[in-house]
């Protein structure tokens, strides 16, 4: 039994046993108890073979129209009503099999990428021999061997390395984000083992927590029998989907497997997202459904005259629109497939659709969630320039054609320049990873210098090295404890490391103690310069620290360097001091602190480095643009804080005006979470009342920084609740008077989670996810929209996203033009669709109290089934596949006219009573104005009298030729294609109303409409009422139209006026 208990144990809800090689504990030990755990097979796909087909037409017919319709459909089964089964059944089939086939697809490609995963080969240590298995047979205990460039099965405690110093270097770009090489140590005991016979000797177990998805955390310990226990932390867990680098091989034994791991607890289950256009056009229907007629005259047929009437009446809301809306979004996807703005040429890609459920989601886009490596950034540092006791050097600077070399001015200024280039290649923790062979040629070191090259932790360090490189210092190597340097005049210098001060966020430094050929000890230190400075007692302060504010205002990352000479007996009391806080059991994070605090004293400012991070292409242009469509962006990252904040400026999310607040697990430890929380509210909402006097050139814009572990704690507070337990509202409120907010120190579950956070708040705002790795997964399928790009950290994030683009740029067009022309074209589809078919059905209404509401319909059944499917049916598809009310160049020109279209403006519950208003205005006019204008007066040119026949045919033709040139007149964007639909739709009706009464069918029963139309067309007063009628009917609209233009005219409006003008 284990007696000693755990750091962190105490926290402990429950705990598993793990035993390596699955062994038994020997006699005497504690008692062998066998626990079941998952293995290691992955499943991200949603539909199994055998739930398909009840599971998806489960979730069709959840839908409220879907369910209608089939409703509908029965109630024609079951009842003699006025129209046939046919007519209600056939388009559902063929909507519930085009969704089912599309949604079965996409599940299909989910259970490729599953299979291939799960599929992928392992090697496994039995019996003294590795043995090549699947990653799905992995069962807890068993002991991995995993080689350089290999991707961690499941999540592992590191035993031992091919390295003798017992640590490896582990990517974690799928996990976090960073491309950066991390440090993992093995477990101290087992880290001498170098062949599998040591390691399946191996008799030990592990006893650790339960799974949990914080990356950072983990608490266990390792019994060795016969030998000693060790503790375990972080640093000796490697996470499925990290990748092992400049390591040869390494032995692990698996902890956690399946869906137990790190990784798979922060993906987030797909499901199916609907857009709120979709969810509005529920609403319609339910609310055409309860305002649909209903009569009967005698109680005992009120429930058969109401399935009547309800199947009669059921044509305002036609599947057909439904079939179409699928038909708008599928074919109106590949516009974004085929856009050649779209396309990379480093890549050979362009823009992909995975879902095209979602187009006009991204014209509805209020809240933008960005990944910052590899989304944001190239995740490419650059060294550009250092300041060395006041004077700059710039690598490789070329004047009058030729390169500058440092040129020495005194003694004096030639010792700072060497201990300067001296402090940054030493004060790191590079690695250097040899090129072997190249083009078959073994490469080491070639005329006196290295053809290595550098890895690290930190991208940030590696360009410094490299900038040292390139100006004439170069390190090559640590070895025995020894750093060895070559330096400008090609002689190699060896400086002894005695101690790593290693860097942490609050501190903001690192420091290096080292001891020189001559015996002399060096402190060596870099920061940031609000860290250094106020360490320094000598030096050029002043200048360092103005060229240090110039570079930070062009967006730079800036370090200063400093050192200190320490005697023989400050080294000794600098060692005591850190070799009793390293040794401590408790606080030891704390004790550190307080040795780095004592050492990193009376410092010498040597001079300060600026290193550029790349941004993307064109990645500051299209936040900006985003901000003046009133988006707001949102950066959530892995990365710390000072990295990410130092983006967020170069890419103009954070201004140099921006006043930035801070909430982060330092200031939290200063002061209580309840009290930061409301003095920062206090601070937004005192600077808010204030700017209700000002103009906004005047007024503060903030933003908000945020770590993953205070959100942890604002979570966890607002789920226990009670007295200041909820702080979820006012950490909102602080984010909802920030311009921007950077989310750092993010585990993938926690991005997810803000993203949530903001889906859940009171306005319900429209949300994208935008990233590039696998640890972006997770927020991009919990928001309404999911990007994924292609880039450099795998396709995961496009796998799993809703779209996929090459570059963050692409995200611009994608929405501020395409989202835009999607929502306008969709939101005029749903309007018109209602309003052509209240106009259709609305006559028939009033025909009832002419009928004695005998269920008689006014149309040809004829007319009743094709009204919907073909004479109108393919215009305002066109227009919703072609439109374009204004130019693209204007809507990139002027991002602002995004906020025309904003929070669902076009199908707001005034818009869709316009319309309906409208519908309903023309309906009476065709109804009444044809009834009237005929009222017993009017006889043919052989004195007939027109007929109940005819009078349905004249009424539908109005209908027909008004609703397709209310369309027109909606039209801004003409094209051949568009004259030829139009008009050729109400060419197709004349001539099929000309051969439906010309001709005697043999296979219908009845005759009745033989003749009637050419009876019609015979009358002048017929010609005459169908064109008097239309132009009543189209005349309040234009009014309506000119007025808005005149009196209140959008910025849309007024964009157009330009353009025509143009």
């Amino acid at each position: 039994m284990f007696f000693c208990q755990c750091v962190g144990e105490e926290n402990w809800e429950d705990s598993r046993t793990v035993y390596i090689g699955h062994k038994e504990p020997p006699p005497g030990a504690e008692a062998y108890i066998p626990q079941r755990y998952p293995d290691n097979h992955i499943v991200s796909s949603k539909y199994t073979f055998w739930n398909f087909i009840p599971k998806n037409l489960f979730e069709q017919f959840r839908r409220i129209a879907n369910f209608y319709f089939l409703v509908i459909f029965l109630v024609q089964l079951i009842i003699d009503t006025p129209t046939s089964p046919i007519t209600s059944g056939l388009p559902l089939f063929f909507v519930i099999t085009v969704t089912a086939i599309k949604q079965g697809y996409e599940d299909w490609l989910r259970h490729k990428a599953d299979c291939s995963i799960n599929e992928c080969p392992v090697d496994v240590v039995q019996q003294g021999k590795v043995v090549r298995t699947q990653s799905h047979k992995l069962r807890v205990g068993d002991i991995v061997v995993v080689r350089e460039d290999e991707t961690f099965p499941c999540d592992l405690i590191f035993l031992s390395s091919s390295r003798y110093d017992g640590i490896c270097y582990v990517t974690t770009t799928s996990l976090d984000g960073e491309s950066s090489h991390k440090t993992y140590y093995a477990v101290p005991d087992t880290m001498a083992f170098r062949t599998e016979q040591e390691v399946d000797s191996l008799h030990a177990t592990i006893e650790c927590e339960q799974p949990q998805p914080d990356l950072y955390k983990f608490v266990g310990r390792i019994n060795i029998y016969k030998d000693k226990e060790e503790t375990l932390g972080a640093e000796n867990l490697l996470l499925r989907g990290a990748t092992l680098k400049n390591t040869q091989h390494i032995y692990a034994v698996a902890v956690y497997t399946g869906m137990d791991t790190k990784m798979a607890l922060n993906y987030q289950s797909k499901s199916q997202k609907r857009s709120a256009v979709h969810e509005r056009l529920s609403d319609r229907v339910l609310v055409r459904t309860l305002v649909q007629p209903q009569n009967g005259d005698r109680v005992i047929r009120a429930f058969t005259d109401f399935l009547a009437f309800m199947v009669l009446f059921n044509y305002i809301i036609p599947v057909s629109m439904y079939v179409t809306v699928e038909m708008q979004k599928f074919l109106g996807s590949y516009f974004i497939t085929w856009d050649e703005e779209m396309f990379d040429e480093e890549l050979g890609q362009g823009a992909q659709v995975n879902t095209s459920d979602l187009n006009e989601e991204l014209g509805q886009v209020e809240y933008v969630f960005t990944d910052k490596t590899g989304t944001l950034t190239e995740n490419n540092m650059e060294f550009i320039e250092c300041c060395v006791d006041g004077n700059v050097y710039i690598p490789h600077a070329i004047c009058n054609g030729q390169i500058l070399t440092l040129l020495f001015t005194s003694m004096c200024l030639q010792e700072y320049e060497d201990l300067f280039f001296r402090a940054l290649c030493l004060c790191h923790t590079v690695q250097v990873k040899e090129e072997e062979t190249v083009d078959g040629i073994k490469r080491g070191i070639h005329q006196g210098r290295p053809t290595s090259f550098y890895i690290s932790s930190s991208p940030d360090e590696v360009a410094l090295v490299e900038g040292m490189k390139r100006l004439g210092y170069t390190y090559l190597r640590l070895k025995d404890n020894y750093m060895e340097i070559l330096n400008k005049d090609d002689e190699i210098e060896r400086f002894e490391l005695l101690h790593v001060l290693n860097f942490d966020s609050v501190r903001r430094r690192m420091s290096v103690i080292v001891k020189s050929s001559s015996g002399e000890y060096l402190l060596f230190c870099k920061g940031a310069d609000s860290s250094i400075f106020p360490r320094v007692v000598s030096g050029k302060v002043e200048q360092v620290k103005a060229r240090v504010e110039q570079n930070a205002v062009e967006g730079l990352r800036t370090l200063c360097v400093a050192y200190r000479r320490l005697s023989a007996s400050e080294y000794q009391v600098a060692c005591r001091h850190l070799t009793e806080a390293k040794l401590a059991l408790q606080d030891r994070e704390q004790r550190l602190a307080q040795a780095y605090d004592i050492i990193e004293r009376d410092l010498v400012l040597l001079g300060a480095t600026a290193v550029e991070d790349r941004l993307q292409e064109k990645a500051a242009d299209t936040i900006e643009s985003l901000h003046k469509a009133g988006i707001k962006v949102w950066v959530l990252t892995g990365d710390k804080m000072e990295t990410a904040a130092a983006t967020c400026y170069a890419s103009k999310l954070f201004r140099r005006s921006t006043q930035i607040l801070e909430l982060t697990k330092k200031r939290t430890e200063e002061q209580s979470l309840h009290d930061v929380l409301f003095e920062l509210n206090r601070t937004v909402l005192r600077q808010c009342s204030i700017s209700g006097y000002r103009f906004c050139i005047d007024c503060l814009d903030f933003g908000l920084i945020i770590d993953g572990a205070t959100l942890s704690a604002i979570l966890k507070s607002n789920q226990e609740g009670g007295g200041h337990g909820n702080y979820r509202e006012v950490f909102l409120e602080i984010c909802r008077n920030c311009s921007a907010v950077l989310c750092c120190r993010m585990a993938p579950l926690q991005k997810a989670q803000i993203v949530k956070l903001i889906k859940a708040s009171k306005e319900h705002p429209i949300t994208l996810a935008i990233g590039d790795g696998a640890n972006d997964v997770s927020m991009i399928l919990e928001a309404h929209v999911g990007i994924g790009i292609m880039g450099k950290e795998g396709r995961q994030a496009a796998r799993n996203s809703d779209y996929a683009i090459p570059k963050f740029k692409h995200l611009k067009k994608m929405l501020l033009v395409h989202g835009h022309y999607y929502y306008i074209r969709i939101a005029e589809l749903v309007q018109y669709f209602f309003y052509k078919n209240v106009c259709f059905i609305f006559p028939q209404f009033l025909y009832q109290f002419f009928c004695g509401f005998s269920q008689q319909p006014l149309y040809d059944t004829a007319y009743l089934t094709l009204y919907n499917i073909s004479f109108t049916s393919l215009p305002i598809l066109l227009y919703s596949l072609v439109e374009q009310h204004v130019t693209m160049e204007t809507l990139k020109r002027e991002p602002s006219l995004y906020r025309d279209i904003a929070k669902n403006s076009l199908l707001r519950w005034p818009v869709f009573l316009y319309w309906t208003c409208l519908g309903v205005f023309d309906a009476v006019i065709f109804f009444f104005g044809a009834y009237f204008l005929f009222d017993n007066t009017t006889f043919t040119s052989n004195g007939q009298m027109f007929g109940n026949w005819t009078f349905g045919s004249l009424v539908f033709t109005v209908l027909v030729f008004t609703v397709t040139l209310k369309l027109a007149l909606d039209t801004h964007h003409w094209t051949w294609i568009n004259h030829f639909v139009i008009w050729g739709s109400l060419l197709f009706y004349v001539i099929f109303s000309l051969l439906w009464g010309g001709i005697i069918w043999p296979f219908l029963n009845y005759q009745r409409m033989y003749y009637v139309f050419m009876q019609m067309l015979s009358s002048g007063p017929a010609w005459l009422s169908i064109i008097l009628l239309i132009t009543v009917s189209l005349l309040p609209d234009v009014i309506k139209k000119v007025l808005c233009r005149t009196v209140c005219p959008t910025a849309t409006d007024r964009a157009q006026v330009t353009v025509f003008l143009w």
